[in-house]
């Protein structure tokens, strides 16, 4: 059976190493390992999400949704230290990646975890996904209708995809789903798209 990096418990060996990438505009060392999503840094799709989206608010509660060993949430969490960021993946090697990373750069208000992690009461002001396409359509569905509809009022998710994996009809799928929710591009770059999603005021 091929092993995907969306399985719970890699069953490769973890090989960690320690690597440089520029986070939150300055350098810094993160752990990887293999078994996991872009063990080697930061992937394109994560690199566009990371410069087209704005800054976060100064607090709140955020979503990294689809986390791996953390860019989006670790750059969450570096912009915003006030903030509580919430990271969501099934990959047990990647949340403790994570979990070390955050806590190698002091960051204490990341939250890593699987989905049953995260109360049922928390919504969330913001969502920045580079969401596992490759799981499937009816898999990837079944977690967008979970998680967009904990944006609370005013809040706002960003999704980056690949056009060649399908970005517009995701665009056209939400926007029909999503009724009562505004569903527009907020950026293109080098083959993505950043679809941002939030409620209609």
């Amino acid at each position: 059976m091929t092993e995907h990096y969306f399985s719970a418990e890699p069953a490769t060996a973890e090989k960690q190493r320690r690597i440089t990438v520029e986070l939150a505009g300055a350098e810094r060392e993160v752990a990887v390992a293999s078994g996991i999503f872009s063990p080697d840094g930061i992937d394109r799709g994560t690199a566009v999400l990371l410069r087209e989206a704005p800054k976060p608010p100064a607090a709140g509660e955020f979503l990294d949704l689809g986390c791996g060993w953390g860019p989006l949430a670790l750059t969450l969490a570096l912009l915003a230290p006030e903030a509580q960021v919430w990271a969501v993946d099934v990959n047990e090697r990647a949340l403790d990646l994570l979990r070390r990373n955050a806590l190698g750069l002091g960051l204490s208000g990341v939250r890593a975890g699987t989905a049953s992690s995260v109360p049922d009461e928390v919504r969330f002001d913001l969502i920045w996904s580079n969401p596992p396409i490759r799981i499937g359509k009816a898999a990837l569905h079944d977690l967008l209708r979970t998680w967009l509809p904990r944006l609370r009022e005013g809040g706002t998710a960003y999704l980056v995809v690949a056009k060649q994996l399908g970005a517009d009809s995701l665009q056209r799928w939400l926007a029909e789903t999503f009724p009562a929710y505004a569903v527009d591009r907020y950026a293109t770059e080098k083959g993505f798209r950043v679809l941002r999603v939030s409620p209609r005021e």
